[in-house]
């Protein structure tokens, strides 16, 4: 039998709902959160703008230069050799993979990075060629550029270190320093590596990918820096 307290439960519950019932009126909590976005504020990608822009700068003054300097030569070293030769091709035309390979360590003992001499029947005419500073179309400018940038070295040293072969394409890790025939003599030095890109129908190189371990702004610094020796030991003279 249920038994009824009307009065008891009333207060019962009123006591309940004063235990209950804040004291204070609430209050409402704006919490802001501040920070850089990653994807468009951070200092990398602020300062990687205004660094491209310099080194661009930098890398078409140096073809200018080069270019430049190429009138002051005299005519016998205006040319570099050009090393056209018939390469080996399979029953598709194609030239094989492992006749380039080749091809690219020996033009390496002749330094064509700087030398412009390289086997040229190795690559695609319109063949990409792409560093730190920026990329191009055209083997003709490729090697115009090697060969003028040449033109301003000193005591060369480039040697490959390692080969990799890949499916699509091969890399050559190298290592590279010079001095800059320049007023401060300023000394160049770097390690990096070289992806080579096979065209599937011609097998020769399409694309020809410079990466250089070290910041592309370093690089610039090295040109700009002159040496100890030009620093504190010139001659009386000034020369």
């Amino acid at each position: 039998m249920a038994t009824i307290f009307p009065f008891q439960s009333r207060t019962s519950l009123q006591t309940s709902l004063n235990v209950i019932r804040p004291n204070r009126p609430l209050k409402i909590c704006t919490i802001r959160c501040q920070g850089d976005n990653p994807a468009t504020d951070s200092p990398k990608k602020r300062e990687s703008k205004p660094e491209n822009a310099v080194l661009k700068v930098a890398w078409y003054g140096s073809e200018l230069l080069g270019i430049a300097a190429s009138f002051l030569r005299p005519p016998t070293d205006v040319e570099t050799p050009v090393r056209a030769q018939e390469l080996t091709r399979d029953v598709s035309g194609a030239i094989r993979r492992p006749v380039i390979v080749e091809t690219i360590k020996k033009d390496f003992e002749r330094s064509y990075f700087v030398t412009g001499n390289l086997t040229v029947e190795a690559y695609e005419e319109q063949c990409e060629f792409a560093d730190p500073a920026g990329s191009f179309k055209g083997l003709s400018r490729f090697k115009r550029n090697c060969t003028n940038f040449g033109s301003l070295v000193d005591k060369l040293n480039m040697k490959l270190t390692k080969w990799e072969d890949f499916e699509d394409k091969g890399i050559g890790h190298w290592k590279f320093s010079c001095i800059l025939s320049f007023p401060w003599r300023p000394i160049l030095s770097a390690t990096g590596y070289t992806e080579y890109y096979f065209d599937a129908g011609s097998g020769k190189v399409s694309r020809h990918v410079e990466h250089w371990n070290v910041p592309k702004m370093a690089l610039l610094n090295q040109i700009l820096r002159p040496t100890r020796a030009w620093l504190w030991f010139k001659k009386p003279d000034g020369t």
